[in-house]
This record gives structure tokens, C-alpha cells and sequence, in this order.
């Protein structure tokens, strides 16, 4: 321990003895390494953000949807279907169920005009199955069915073509047709993307059912269930067989998942990208390294001179091999952590994690492993851009001293 040590002390003096060339040769090793480091933490935030995309489009881990459907494409009667699946629901204690139906069209009073609108009918429940994100205000509500004016929300193309009234005014939406009446705006949804420009009300179930007789005949309802991961494949085959159980002649009843974890290659794509960024930082790892090797190489046989002196009084030859070793290790190691919080200090800025994946909505924390791999890495490399010069010094003998 002693002789480690006292080893690593002769490392420490070096560095600080020949600090600029130290420094000099390890900003391309802090660099690399904060590459490597800031590849694997974007690559988690990156899996955060397309977990929170797919949760948008079809659900979170893992949800069911369940749909119903004649043989010969006549109108079901969807009230009868909702008796037996409520029944079939309260059995199972489902916690997070939704009704959503699709495929509506309602008249719009708009300052240009009346326009036909898609609209949706849906239960609150949505919002948490889809991990709605609004850019205003809040999701629908149980209570908003009672409310003399009942809730919606609307994508913001809508909320533009209305002027863009703050709903801390409590702008109002006039339809007309068969659900005619003043509707408050509660929310409104972001643009999914570039070119987003649909406009959409979305509205309770129980509001909308309240004032049609019927659901439209292209309408296309659909329940929606979010199970446990560990659940989903005991209940789904049971919840399919319970609802087909006594089911009149003609009617097909479906029962499938809709979340991502569901889909095939899923998390293939996702560990592809990792890994393709990650061969990239690791090249640049690579080359760093060499470059540190190089440095060192040359600088070995500027200090053959102090390396004989120091064979001269006595130095064994373990300790000029660790000296040289743990100059090398020590030197990597702290530009290692110095890429490694440079990298920590911006990406825990929130600003910059949503610059790079703009709509993100549970920003993880820093990723340790990604910590736990750029250290790794500066340590390996500094192993081996050490190694190799000091098996170098090991061959520099006294008479090299005078020599030079």
C-alpha cells in the first residue's frame, strides 16, 4: 500500500510538473468522454421520449382496446355492448377505463362561418390512458357533464381560427345540429407537429350521448383498458371470452393491446439508435486515446533523463512502471469526471432536454449509468494509453541518463 501510494504521489507531481502538456492532451479525452457520456444520457431521455409519443398515439403500458363490430357491417347497438362491458368491467375492477367514440362530425359557429368539425367523444379517463399533454388549461372532467355549459377542448388550429381568446376568459364554443349549444373551453391541445392544422373538439361521452339518440352509423366507438404489464396477459384472453359470452348472433367482438411495448422491433429500434450513437462516441473515444498515447510516447523520451536519475537512487523498477501508469490513469480519471459534469450541468438543465425533444413530458433525472459509463471509459483509457508507456520507461536504464 505504501509503495502504491507513494507511486501514486510521483504521479500526481508529474502532472503538476508538466500540467500544460497534460492539459493539452486530455481536452480531447474530456471531450470524448463527455461525448460518450451525453450519447448514452440522450439516448434515455430519447427512450423517455418516444415511450411518452407512443403513450400519446396508443397508450400507456399496458392498454387494451376492446371493439365491437357486426358480420355483415350493420349498425350495432352500442348502448347494449356498454351494459355488458360496465357489467363485465365492475367484475374485473377495472380502475382506468374509457369510452371513445370516432368518426364524428359537429357544426361549428366560427367568426368566418359554420364548419363541419371531426369531434370525439371520450371519458376522462383518456387523458391518463394517452398521457395527454395541453397547451392550455386542463382535460375534461367527471363534473363538466353537469355543468349548464359543458367542457371541451380543442387543438389549437381551432383555438387560433376563434381568435386565441385566454381561456382565463372562459372563451365559449357555439355548435349547432343535433348537439347545439354553448360549450366552455377548458383546454387546448398542442400541434402534434409541422403542418398540424386539424381542427378537433373533443368532448365528454355522457355530454355527447345526452343529446343524440343515436351514435352516427360511420361513427366508430371502441373502449380502451389500462392494465398492469404483469396483468395484461391473464386478463385480456379471460375479458375476451367473458364479453363474447352470450353475445347475439352477428357481432364480433375484438380484443388487442395498442400500447408500444406491444408492437414487434419496438425496442429493437430503440437499442439500434443506442447503439449507433454509442460506436460513434466510442470511436471518438478511440481516437482520443491514441492521441493521448501518441503524446505520451513522445513525451517518454524527452524524460528518459529523469527516468535513469530516478533508477540511479534506487527506484525499483514497479515504481517507475505505476508512476508512469498512474500518471497517465489519474490524468484521464480527472478529465474523465470534468467531461462528465460538463455534460451532468447541461442536461440537467430542463430548457435544454426540451429544446432537444420538444413536447417531453416527465423529464427523467440524469441517467447514472451514463455517469457510470464515461467514468468507466476514461479509466480504461487511461489504463491503456499508460500501459504502453510505461513498459517504455522499464527499458531506460542508468547509463540512458548520461546519455542524454
Amino acid at each position: 500500500m505504501t509503495g502504491f501510494l507513494g507511486a501514486l504521489a510521483d504521479a500526481w507531481a508529474e502532472i503538476r510538473v508538466h500540467k500544460l502538456r497534460v492539459l493539452l492532451s486530455l481536452i480531447g479525452i474530456a471531450v470524448s468522454v463527455a461525448a460518450l457520456t451525453g450519447v448514452v444520457a440522450i439516448s434515455e431521455y430519447q427512450r423517455q421520449f418516444q415511450a411518452e409519443q407512443s403513450d400519446r398515439w396508443g397508450g400507456r403500458v399496458a392498454t387494451v382496446v376492446v371493439g365491437v363490430a357486426s358480420d355483415d357491417g350493420s349498425p350495432v347497438d352500442f348502448d347494449a355492448f356498454d351494459e355488458r362491458f360496465t357489467r363485465v368491467s365492475e367484475r374485473f375492477e377495472f380502475t382506468h377505463t374509457a369510452r371513445i367514440v370516432q368518426g364524428i362530425f359537429v357544426p361549428v359557429q366560427l367568426p368566418d362561418g359554420v364548419a363541419d368539425v371531426t369531434a370525439r367523444a371520450l371519458d376522462p379517463a383518456y387523458s391518463q390512458i394517452h398521457r395527454e399533454k395541453l397547451l392550455e388549461g386542463r382535460f375534461l372532467q367527471e363534473s363538466d357533464a353537469e355543468a349548464l355549459a359543458p367542457a371541451v377542448v380543442i387543438t389549437e388550429p381551432l383555438w387560433d381560427r376563434m381568435g386565441r381568446t385566454p381561456l382565463a376568459e372562459h372563451p365559449t364554443l357555439s355548435l349547432t345540429g343535433s348537439v347545439g349549444g354553448t360549450y366552455q373551453v377548458v383546454g387546448v391541445v398542442p400541434r402534434q407537429g409541422f403542418g398540424d392544422e386539424e381542427l378537433r373538439v373533443d368532448m365528454l361521452f355522457d355530454a355527447y350521448r345526452a343529446r343524440v339518440e343515436a351514435l352516427p352509423a360511420d361513427a366508430w366507438p371502441q373502449y380502451e383498458v389500462w392494465l398492469g404489464a404483469d396483468q395484461v396477459d391473464e386478463i385480456a384472453p379471460v375479458l375476451a371470452m367473458d364479453l363474447r359470452a352470450g353475445l347475439p348472433q352477428g357481432l364480433t367482438v375484438s380484443v388487442s393491446r395498442s400500447d408500444w411495448a406491444a408492437q414487434p422491433g419496438a425496442m429493437d429500434a430503440q437499442a439500434t439508435f443506442e447503439m449507433i450513437t454509442g460506436g460513434i462516441a466510442a470511436v471518438i473515444l478511440g481516437l482520443g486515446a491514441l492521441s493521448l498515447i501518441n503524446i505520451q510516447l513522445v513525451a517518454m523520451r524527452q524524460r528518459v533523463r529523469e527516468i535513469g536519475v530516478r533508477r540511479a537512487f534506487g527506484a525499483s523498477s514497479g515504481r517507475i512502471f505505476f508512476a508512469v501508469f498512474l500518471e497517465s490513469l489519474v490524468a484521464t480519471t480527472v478529465a474523465g469526471l470534468v467531461g462528465i459534469a460538463v455534460v451532468v450541468a447541461v442536461l440537467r438543465s430542463d430548457w435544454v432536454v426540451t429544446s432537444l425533444f420538444y413536447g417531453i413530458q416527465d423529464i427523467p433525472p440524469f441517467p447514472l449509468r451514463a455517469a457510470f459509463v464515461g467514468l468507466a471509459a476514461s479509466i480504461i483509457v487511461g489504463a491503456v494509453a499508460g500501459f504502453i508507456p510505461a513498459l517504455v520507461a522499464l527499458r531506460v536504464k542508468v547509463i540512458d541518463a548520461i546519455r542524454f
